[in-house]
C-alpha cells in the first residue's frame, strides 16, 4: 500500500488524531473516499477517449 508499513500508518493515524481530533476523522475519511472513488470514474471515462485518437505525427 504505498510502501508504508504498520509503523508508518500508525505514526499518521496519531498526528491526524492530535490535529483533527476523534469526532472529525470520520467526516475526513468520508471525504477523502469520496474523492478517490470520483477521480477514479473520472479516469475511467477518459479512458476510452484517449483510445480512440491515436497521436499523428
Amino acid at each position: 500500500m504505498f510502501g508504508l508499513h504498520l509503523p508508518e500508518l500508525l505514526l499518521i493515524l496519531v498526528a491526524l488524531l492530535l490535529l483533527f481530533g476523534g469526532s472529525k476523522l470520520p467526516q475526513l475519511g468520508k471525504g477523502l473516499g469520496e474523492s478517490i472513488g470520483s477521480f477514479r470514474r473520472a479516469l475511467k471515462e477518459a479512458k476510452p477517449d484517449d483510445e480512440e485518437a491515436p497521436a499523428k505525427r
